[in-house]
């Protein structure tokens, strides 16, 4: 990726993966065959200098494939690769093995991705650093063996795109790494990740690929970065996403003139960064956009759907410059991974869902006075849809009202509380609910209320989860109720006059 880094943070970052008992690395052993990739995949990348586990984030976000960032040397004139180009992440069982394993055995998997931004600027990319072809393929056949994957990743950009002998020497070693693959019965895929223009890739990039088919390497995905245009012009991203993929579709056409237009579009990836891009807010990549993305490569049949990185797909820094750690716009956290998961395997476009959420989620109010929060939504899956918002649960003397009542999902509305004196005390949980033709989701809304003229609810708050006997006494939305006999999960004041609880009044 194209994110300037700092490269001594990169080799001082501490990484803690720590390999199971038993699990052992093949490196230089009998190769086998590892499960290919689906078709298509959606694989985000990972940033594994951050002392993450990229077994977490993947359960915790859903993404069963990730692309494991960045392999390089230590030094300029090394053949040795390490992960960050650390010795403390050698390619080796001890680094991310348990977790790549745990990743595996779930139905997932990982792209080791080779070089990046900074080895690429630094002469460590393995192919730039190495000038023997060899000891080249033999570094990319242990990271097979050893975390037994079935795709490697080349993120060629900067100095190494233009550095012609080391394309060449990379071509060479992926070829004979090819060999290797057939010979032992093992399939073995060749991404490459490329800067791109909104038109297509660079010329160097197109030299690149012409120098792999000089080889005969074959390169199955032509992963293309579509952000970073530092162009100076005005951009919609979604848009200069499916040019720039028709002008890499057009590039490939010639260089593979015996592929289809499927087969064709079957060797395009797409890799995307969510929120603010690196040139800043000029090159925004929002939600909406991703639905967009996500609509057209399964209507293309695209082979890898990815964006830079996990550990941005939050919204704990909106309105801040491009970060490593967040996507500087508002969102829920995995918001971008939600919408791109289903591309995994190929299938149909997601069915349209959202989300609703109130910020801030709590408030107090003294009686009289009014209290205000925002109402947010956001596409969680398929396409942005018309949402009608509803607020209920306030108690007497409290009103509450959303302003506007529809919105198209990703916009926001206002709650408006207001109090009046005769208000009791206490604390309400006001039901915000989105119903769209999709479905129904709903928000919690705390409102405290104090300085009423009426009294203080005694009784312990009712409880959902809690089992009640005859004769307990709860208060609830400023009433206090008594259980008739054993009751669990059942409402106060839902269940009618002949129900559990018996309404004593207000408290």
């Amino acid at each position: 990726m194209r994110r300037r880094r700092s490269f001594r943070a990169v080799l001082t970052a501490t990484v803690t993966a720590v390999a199971t008992a038993g699990l052992t690395a093949l490196g230089g052993g009998a190769a086998h065959a590892a499960t290919p990739l689906p078709s298509h995949v959606f694989a985000p990348y990972f940033e594994s200098w951050t002392g993450e586990s990229p077994a977490a984030l993947s359960a915790q976000s859903g993404a069963k494939h990730l692309t494991m960032a960045f392999l390089q040397t230590e030094n300029k004139g090394s053949c040795t690769a390490y992960w960050n180009g650390s010795t403390d992440t050698p390619v080796s069982a001890a680094s991310f093995g348990s977790d790549i394993k745990t990743i595996q055995g779930k139905g997932g998997d990982v792209i080791p991705s080779f070089g990046g931004y900074t080895a690429d600027t630094t002469g460590t990319e393995i192919a730039d650093s190495c000038t023997d072809v060899q000891k080249i393929a033999d570094v990319y056949e242990k990271v097979i063996t050893t975390y037994d994957v079935s795709r490697l990743d080349m993120d060629i950009e900067g100095d190494s795109l233009d550095d012609s002998a080391a394309v060449d020497r990379r071509n060479k070693a992926i070829k004979l790494v090819q060999d290797w693959a057939a010979a032992n019965g093992r399939a073995v895929e060749i991404s490459y990740t490329l800067p791109t223009t909104t038109q297509g890739l660079t010329d160097s990039g197109v030299a690149l690929l012409q120098n792999a088919v000089r080889n005969g390497a074959r390169v199955d995905v032509a992963n293309i970065m579509t952000f970073d245009y530092y162009d100076n012009a005005s951009h919609h991203m979604a848009d200069d996403t499916q040019t720039a993929a028709q002008g890499l579709y057009n590039q490939l056409k010639p260089l593979y003139p015996g592929k289809t237009a499927a087969q064709l579009w079957a060797m395009v990836g797409i890799i995307e960064m969510p929120g603010v891009d690196d040139f800043g807010p000029a090159e925004t990549f929002t939600l909406d956009n991703a639905t967009q993305v996500y609509n057209w490569a399964v209507s293309k049949g695209i082979n890898t759907l990815s964006f830079w990185a996990l550990q941005r797909d939050n919204g704990s820094c909106p309105g801040g410059a491009s970060a490593d750690n967040c996507s500087s716009i508002p969102q829920n956290t995995w918001d971008f991974t939600h919408i791109f998961a289903p591309f995994t395997g190929g299938g149909t476009a997601p069915a349209n869902d959202f989300s609703v959420t109130a910020a801030p989620a709590t408030g107090s109010v003294t009686a009289g006075g009014k209290a205000t929060a925002t109402v947010r939504t956001a596409v969680t899956a398929g396409a942005a849809q018309k949402v009608d918002l509803t607020v209920g649960g306030a108690p007497t003397g409290v009103t509450a009202s959303l302003s506007p009542t529809s919105v198209t999902a990703g916009d926001s509305s206002t709650l408006t509380v207001s109090t009046t004196s005769a208000a009791v005390n206490g604390t309400y949980h006001l039901s915000l609910t989105g119903t769209s033709p999709s479905g129904s989701h709903t928000a919690d809304y705390a409102l405290t209320v104090t300085g009423g003229s009426g009294n203080q609810c005694t009784a312990a708050p009712w409880s959902s989860g809690a089992v009640y006997t005859g004769g307990q006494q709860v208060s609830h939305k400023g009433h206090t109720w008594k259980a008739k006999w054993w009751t669990t999960g059942e409402e106060p004041g839902t269940t009618g006059q002949e129900g559990v609880w018996q309404d004593l009044g207000a408290c």
